[in-house]
């Protein structure tokens, strides 16, 4: 049967055509001010000397990158990956870690998170910018000790290799990293997320078989269409002949709850703000439909909804507030569209293309659990268009196998190296830069976040290693729950529970 391919993202198509063409307007051969400044100019801090880079050394560690700190579940994925045997070299289990000499490099560019609004904020020039300084702070040696630090350490280990643990990130920035190093000289390898969370979603079809792919990931990676595109060229590639559908669902607000951005999500809250950004009843592209209150079944716990009023049904400004109530809601949007499709096959295949999202995994196979059940007069409103045991992918693993094979193939293993050098950086706001304007939280302002003008070089983040201090408590106890290992090696503790 021919391929049938439908696409439905949740955005304008004002959204859906701008992106692809500022990406690939402002894609050029010639270096952008960023490259610059890193390339050419030894008076800038974002300065490298790439003559003496201790390129395809096996003793550096890999370095790895996110908006924040949703990459760590990528992370974790590659510290316990274990299909090797690691005496033999040979494909087959050992029980012994892959990965277990090696150190890494962790950075999450929390400041300027989330990056999939940037496209939708029509700065994607910006957001490439961004995406450029994180390469440049893994391929350097400074960072600073916190915000007050004045000046930078000078020590930080090199990199021998990059891994884009940002579905946003791989989706706009891939490319034009990989363009940067061929201007540096140096050789290295580039790894994104969206090739392996592609390939893993299609191993769950034959060759004839019909079924649906849903794509679940930040209103900026659905933009990009590089999960889309990705999927229709290994179809193609693959041989597939059955009907093989992709719908995408761009998960506005999800990541942004994960990371307690304030504008999606204030725990300390009783009541609706103006400030917010999430989905409701009256959002142009993300609305809230009250006629389907009952399917979304939103927890209603310690203000995890805000209303107006009372009654939920009842509500004029009605405003999510916890993370799984986000999942609900996308979920729900996801089925529904699907729904209104004649001839959509059923949901094989549901790829997390946030990194951000595997934190909810659980909630996710919940929560499609009850949609498979939902009833609807003698049947059920959802059962057809969804397989009984849909997969959930998460790129993660995809992303660790691929990395193996190529420092397999080009001998960069670490024989002497351990995982407990590794290291954890995120990004804050530079206090020292009279330009940045911040919240009461000592954050960005959203206006300055997505306002800023691509070009105009300067320090907007200070880097620092990750402490209690520059990351929720809420998020040190997910990672503790969802990725033990990595958290072992951040070093970090959580404050007792108050009883």
């Amino acid at each position: 049967m021919k391929n049938c391919f439908i696409i439905l993202v949740f955005l304008s198509s004002i959204f859906a055509c701008k992106a692809p063409e500022v990406q690939e307007d402002s894609r050029q051969k010639k270096e952008i001010p960023i490259e610059q400044a890193i390339l050419n100019d030894p008076q800038s801090f974002y300065f490298i000397d790439f003559n003496s880079y201790p390129q395809l050394d096996p003793s550096l560690p890999i370095g790895v990158f996110d908006s924040g700190t949703g990459g760590l579940t990528v992370l974790d994925a590659i510290l316990k990956f274990d299909e090797y045997d690691n005496a033999l070299g040979k494909k087959g289990q050992d029980g012994l870690a892959d990965f277990s000499n090696e150190s890494f490099i962790y950075l999450a560019d929390q400041a300027n998170m989330p990056y999939g609004n940037y496209a939708s904020e029509e700065n994607s020039e910006l957001l490439i910018e961004h995406i450029l300084k994180d390469t440049q702070f893994l391929l350097s040696d400074k960072y600073y000790d916190s915000r007050e630090s004045p000046l930078p350490n000078i020590g930080k280990p090199r990199v021998k290799t990059l891994v884009i643990a940002c579905n946003t990130a791989t989706a706009y920035g891939k490319e034009f990293i990989e363009d940067f190093l061929a201007k540096t000289g140096i050789e290295m390898k580039v790894i994104g997320v969206i090739d392996a969370g592609s390939r893993g979603a299609l191993e769950n079809f034959g060759l004839e078989e019909d079924g649906t792919i849903g794509v679940m990931a930040t209103v900026g990676t659905i933009t990009s269409k590089g999960y889309e595109n990705t999927l229709i060229r290994l179809i193609e590639e693959g041989g597939y002949s059955g009907d093989i559908q992709i719908y995408n669902q761009g998960g506005h607000g999800i990541a942004e709850a994960v990371d307690e951005e304030p504008d999606y999500l204030a725990r300390n809250l009783s009541a609706p703000r103006s400030d917010y950004r999430g989905p409701g009843l009256n959002h142009p592209e993300f609305k809230i439909d009250k006629t389907l209150l009952d399917i979304y079944n939103f927890d209603m716990d310690q203000n995890k909804i805000l209303c107006d009023v009372d009654n939920l049904n009842e509500c004029n400004i009605l405003q999510l507030n916890d993370p799984e109530n986000y999942v609900r809601y996308h979920l729900v949007s996801l089925m529904e569209q699907m729904r209104s499709i004649p001839n959509a096959q059923p949901l094989k295949a549901l790829i997390l293309g946030c990194t951000h999202y595997p934190y909810l995994i659980k909630e996710v196979k919940d929560i499609l659990a009850e949609l498979y059940d939902y009833p609807e007069g003698d049947g059920f409103r959802y059962r057809h268009l969804m397989a009984k045991e849909i997969d959930i992918v998460d790129p993660s693993v995809n992303t660790a196998r691929e990395l193996y094979v190529y420092m397999k193939e080009n001998q960069l293993f670490n024989s002497t190296g351990s995982m407990e050098d590794s290291q954890f950086y995120i990004s804050v706001p530079n206090v020292d830069n009279s330009k940045a304007e911040l919240d009461a939280h000592g954050r960005f302002t959203y206006a300055y976040k997505y306002g800023r003008k691509p070009g105009e070089i300067q320090e907007y983040v200070k880097i620092v290693p990750f402490s209690e201090q520059n990351i929720p408590q809420e998020t040190l106890a997910r990672l503790a729950q969802m990725t033990p290992r990595t958290f072992e090696l951040m070093g970090l503790n959580l404050e007792p529970a108050i009883p």
